[in-house]
């Protein structure tokens, strides 16, 4: 089994790539771009060609490409949808990832995957630590703790990393992304005032995992940049950084939004492992940097 894209010579000769599972979302792409810029050799898999909640599939692969470590980016991501599809949202994220966890143990592989700040309530005062107890508020919080205590609990040295609020200059679909498209055309842009957030750049957390994996580092990391702000500041800091007036943020209370998932009202995370990531305002520069020459020269 071997995906198309893979070069044949990775099976031909003794080389052992580094396996993604989840290659075409946002954290699959970006470790594909960040692994070539960094040298390293890759399989990477969609949906179609593995099925990470499939043990057959599951070792069909890890036979076939003989891995020298495993990333699991695939995941079900929609929280709110998640209320009314808590199988597939388990299946995808609790399943899937425990199933890598338990074929990679048994081959005695390095296994990284990601989990979430929702795993929090938000009901303590002071940034959540690796340490913190988990309380989850809703069915997607619940199934990525459920993710990390199944993965950890069949491969003890396995790596989860727990990270906030996704940023990126390389796509779409990201909350910084859709407000500065508000503030170019002057459209007013709704976003919460009263929920406090640890936000990530992509690239940064997918170079900080990689380098925790190739340390060979294992058990529950926080991973996120410096600094924490809510979603409306968070729109007026990378309007800023774009040159553009913060004016068209619309501050409202969480409640007005109706989400059908409870959001915690703070999720902050910081490391008492020693992890750091740079400052928040750095990140988003770079970001607005990287999104200018992206969408103007599409790669």
């Amino acid at each position: 089994m071997r995906p198309d894209f893979i070069p044949a010579h990775i099976a031909d000769q003794d080389i052992r790539p580094l396996l993604i599972a989840g290659a075409h979302g946002t954290l699959g792409r970006a470790f594909g771009r960040i692994c070539h810029t960094r040298g390293l050799v890759i399989a990477a898999m969609g949906r179609h060609e593995l099925d990470v909640t499939s043990p057959v599939m599951v070792e069909q692969a890890l036979d076939s490409l003989r891995p020298w470590a495993v990333v699991n980016a695939a995941g079900y991501v929609r929280v709110d949808e998640a209320e009314s599809n808590a199988g597939d949202c388990f299946r995808e994220n609790a399943t899937g990832p425990s199933v890598l966890a338990t074929a990679c143990a048994a081959r005695h592989l390095p296994f990284l995957t990601f989990s979430s700040d929702l795993v929090f309530d938000g009901q303590q005062a002071e940034p959540y630590t690796e340490s913190s107890k988990p309380t989850p508020l809703n069915v997607y919080g619940r199934s990525k703790l459920a993710a990390e205590q199944r993965v950890l609990a069949v491969h003890p040295q396995a790596l989860v990393v727990r990270t906030s609020a996704f940023f990126s200059g390389w796509d779409e679909y990201n909350f910084v992304h859709f407000a500065l498209q508000a503030a170019r055309a002057q459209r007013a842009f709704a976003a919460a005032d009263d929920v406090r957030i640890s936000p990530t750049y992509v690239p940064d957390l997918v170079n900080a995992s990689l380098d925790l994996l190739l340390d060979e580092a294992h058990g529950l990391w926080h991973v996120t940049n410096q600094g924490a702000c809510t979603w409306a500041e968070l729109a007026r800091l990378a309007a800023r950084h774009a040159g553009l007036s913060p004016d068209f943020v619309a501050p409202r209370p969480m409640a007005d939004f109706g989400w059908p998932a409870a959001r915690p009202a703070q999720s902050v995370l910081v490391s008492e492992k020693g992890m750091v990531l740079p400052s928040l305002e750095d990140a988003l520069g770079r970001c607005v940097g990287e999104m200018e020459r992206h969408f103007a020269h599409p790669a």
